[in-house]
Formats: C-alpha cells, structure tokens, sequence
C-alpha cells in the first residue's frame, strides 16, 4: 500500500468519527439558540472558552510528546505511556483541587461585574473542574490507542461520548419539560428540582459524557505502571514544555476572544455579543472538524514516516491536497451560507458578516497546523512556542484595541489576520531550518482564486446559493484539470 493510501486511509477513519461526533454536537446549536437567549448563550460560549484554555494547559503537550518519543525511543514503550499519564494526572490533580478550593473567587472572576447568578456560576466552575479532570488524564489513553493502531475503538468511544452528551441534553431540553407538562408518571418528583432553561444543564450532561469516556478507557488505564523514569522525564519536559506553549498561545488565539469580548464590552451587551458571536462562530465548525480528523491522522503519521527517504516529498504532496481541500471547503461553506445560517436561530443573523473571516482563518490554521511538521520532526519545538506567542500576543493586543470600537467583527478580523501571520512565519522559518519542497506558486494560486469566489459570492451575489454554487463547480472543475495527472498517478502506485 502507499505511502499516501495508507495516510488516507487513517485520516479518514479519524476523519468520519471526527466529522459524526462534532456533528451530533453540532445539532445541539440550532436547539440551544432557540432555547436560550443571547446571554444565556454568551454564558456558555464564555464558560467553554475559559475550559479550552484550560484543556491545553492539563494536556501539558503530552500528547504531540508522546508519540515523538515512542518512535524515538522504541524500547521504552512502557516507559513513555507512564510518564506521559503521570505527568498529566499530576497536573490535573493540582487543577481540580485549586478550582474546588477557590470556587468562590473562580466564579466571581468569570462573571462580567454583575453578582446576580452567583450560586449558579459556583456550580458551573464545580462541574467543570471535574469534567476538565476527567477529559485531561483520558489524553493519552486516547493517544495509546491511536499509536496502537486501533481507530475503530477510539471512534467508538468517541461517539458514545458524544452520544451521551447530546442524549442528556435532549432529555433536559425536551423530555424532562415534556414529563411535566402532561403530568406523566415522575412529573412530580421531577417538578420539585428542575428548573426550566438552565444552562446548568448543559455542563451536567458534559460531566456524565465524560464520566462515561473514562470508564470506556479503563482497558487502557489498567496497563499503566505506577512508575516513574526521571532521566526520561527531563528529556520529555524539555519537548513538551514549548509544545504546551504553542498549543496554549493557540487555544488563546481561538477563544480569548469571546472571554476579551465579555471584558471589554459594557455590561449590558457583553454577553448578548459574546453569545451572538459565539454562534456564528459554530457555522465555521465544518473546516474546524476537517483540520481536527486531519491532525488526528497525521500525527502518529508524520512521526512514523519522518525516516524514509522520501519523507519529505510527501509531506509537500499532502499539504497540496490539503489545501485543495481547504479551499473548496472554504468556498463551498459560504456558497451555501443562505442554507447554513438556519442551524443558527435569526436572533444571531446579525453576526453573519464575520463568517468569511472566520473560515479563512481555520483555512490558514490548517495549513499552519500542516506546516508545523518541520518543528516537530526536528526537534525544535522552541520555535513553535516563539510562532504561537507572536499569534497570541497579535490576538491579545488587537482585540484590545479593536473590540470597543467594533465589538466581535474586530474579533474575527483579529482572529484571521493571527493565523495568517503565524502561518507566513512558519512557512518561512521552516523552509530554513528544515526545508521541505512545497510547490508554494500552485499553493498560493489556489488560496487566492478561493478568496476571490468567496468574495464574489458574499458581497457581490449577495450569498445567492445558485450563483454561489455555480462558481463551487467551476473551481473544482478548474482544480480537477490542474490536478488530474498527479492523482492518477496516486491512485495507481501500490
């Protein structure tokens, strides 16, 4: 099998439990814009803004650390698992304890000035703490099965997490409600405690999701040790530690905005913009998803394939395509924009006009995410750690200075121009410290031809599906006759 079948072949079966799982959560935004508020809903786009940061700060970068050292250290298998879990719990550990200590001031931090709601923001900071604690020592027992070859279990705990997730939330929003209304068996037991729209709900159903993930993992907690190897320790601290740093300037540049949005907006509109600007952002989940099911594949990939000889002619003929992808993607996604913003309610149309942006953004992000090779492969992860903090600081000190004046479209300016600078930059710092020969002219070509439909297709045809999709079927006409030969030529190596 190819080198390129084989690589396809994993990303996909990644991809389409990738793509399923954030697309059954994806049908949870439709309901809950309906159901609640502006925000309410800037509520929960706050909350899981401030648990992303926290996710990346948990993982520590030991999943990127653990399969560097597995292929780099063949002989200490054992070894890598152990510590990469300890490390985690460790620091889990610490988190959990800090936010069950401190729950007053955590939910006095998180709310915009106003005290009302106070003993609900405390219970929201308590589920968090522990579903942050659960989903963080699951990393690398995630990792394991991935290094191991086993995607089909790892998607299949993946869609029952995500099952039980959007299960409870519908029991919440429609069954439970339902009960009561008709009176029905249980209706006065469950009319004594439940409360009608909360978003409480919501967290309490994450909670049990993952509650259910770690139990599904325990056939891979049972294989660790308790064991530690310090000289192995040191060498993976000082991997990890720039990785955690890029990831988390990463995660900065993708949710600090709607925390700075909450922050430096007045406190009457701060959590209706946030909420607004938190849904449109979910119509730009579908490039999101495929950059996910991408790095899912890739990775243990990447690191595998680093020996060969050809390694890095492959890894220049699979941005290409990755990019390919990207842009019709990118130029699809608003095409059929008219179609799309119906999974949203109407109240949050208003926030339309950052979706372009936003995508773009995720276009950029991926391709940096695919670039980011040459850092890891050559184990100079300090340069991922200089890149991010260039994107954070950008992210931080734009949104600053933007915000107040143009509330969340100074956001998704913001967030695009941040991926695209971090991408120039690793592109170019690559091509010095580790140079892999992509074909940059065709690269750029493709990118800028999507910008152009995109644009015409927004502004000028005003999202007209029709003509929108009339120009989608151009492009991958265009992009066919300027490919056809290589992946023929693909298609037939064996």
């Amino acid at each position: 099998m190819s080198v390129f079948k084989k690589f396809a072949g994993q990303t996909m079966i990644y991809g389409i439990s990738t793509i399923f799982s954030r697309l059954f959560n994806f049908i949870l935004t439709p309901i809950y814009t309906r159901v609640y508020a502006e925000g309410v809903y800037g509520i929960f786009t706050k909350m899981y803004s401030y648990a992303s940061i926290l996710n990346v700060i948990l993982a520590f970068g030991m999943e990127t650390t653990f399969f560097r050292y597995l292929n780099k250290y063949e002989d200490k298998k054992k070894e890598v698992y152990n510590n990469s879990f300890w490390i985690i719990a460790f620091i889990s550990a610490l988190v959990l304890i800090t936010g069950l200590i401190f729950t007053d001031y955590f939910a006095k931090f998180t709310m915009n000035g106003s005290m009302a709601g106070l003993d609900d923001q405390r219970r929201y900071i308590r589920y968090f703490s522990w579903f942050l604690f659960l989903d963080a020592i699951c990393v690398i027992p995630f990792a394991k099965l991935r290094a191991d070859g086993k995607p089909f279990r790892y998607s299949l705990i993946k869609f029952l997490n995500i099952g039980c997730f959007v299960g409870l939330n519908l029991i919440f929003i429609f069954v439970i409600p339902f009960i009561i209304k008709h009176q029905m068996v249980g209706a006065h037991w469950l009319e004594s405690w439940f409360r009608a729209g909360w978003v409480g709900y919501v967290f309490i159903s994450n909670l049990v999701a993952s509650l259910v993930t770690f139990l599904l993992l325990l056939p891979q907690f049972m294989e660790l040790e308790i064991k530690f190897d310090k000289a192995l320790f040191y060498k993976m601290f000082g991997y990890s530690w720039p990785v955690l740093v890029a990831n988390l300037s990463f995660i900065v540049n993708e949710n600090l905005d709607k925390i700075l949005l909450s922050k430096y907006l007045p406190h009457n509109i701060a959590d209706q913009e946030t909420g607004i600007y938190g849904a449109v952002c979910k119509l730009a989940i579908f490039i999101s998803i495929f950059n996910t099911a991408f790095r899912l594949g890739a990775e243990p990939f990447f690191f595998s394939h680093a020996k060969n000889k050809n390694a890095k002619n492959t890894y220049a003929t699979i941005l290409n395509y990755f990019v390919l992808a990207l842009a019709i993607l990118f130029v699809g996604l608003i095409a059929n924009l008219d179609l799309l913003k119906h999974f949203i309610a109407s109240k949050y149309w208003i926030g339309l006009p950052a979706v372009p942006y936003l995508l773009f953004g995720y276009v950029c992000l991926g391709i940096y995410m695919n670039l980011s090779v040459w850092y890891r492969l050559s184990d100079q992860t300090r340069y991922g750690l200089y890149i991010s903090l260039v994107g954070a600081v950008f992210t931080i000190v734009m949104n600053i200075v933007l915000i107040p004046k143009y509330s969340y479209m100074g956001s998704a300016w913001v967030s695009m121009m941040a991926y695209l600078i971090i991408m120039a930059i690793s592109y170019l710092l690559g091509q010095k410290y580790y140079p892999i020969p992509y074909n940059l002219k065709r690269t750029l070509g493709y990118l800028a031809t999507s910008i152009v439909l995109v644009y015409l297709s927004f502004y000028t045809f005003k999202q007209n599906i029709y003509i929108g999709n009339g120009l989608l079927i151009l492009f991958v006409a265009g992009i066919y006759f300027m490919e056809k030969d290589d992946i023929k030529k693909i298609l037939n190596t064996k």
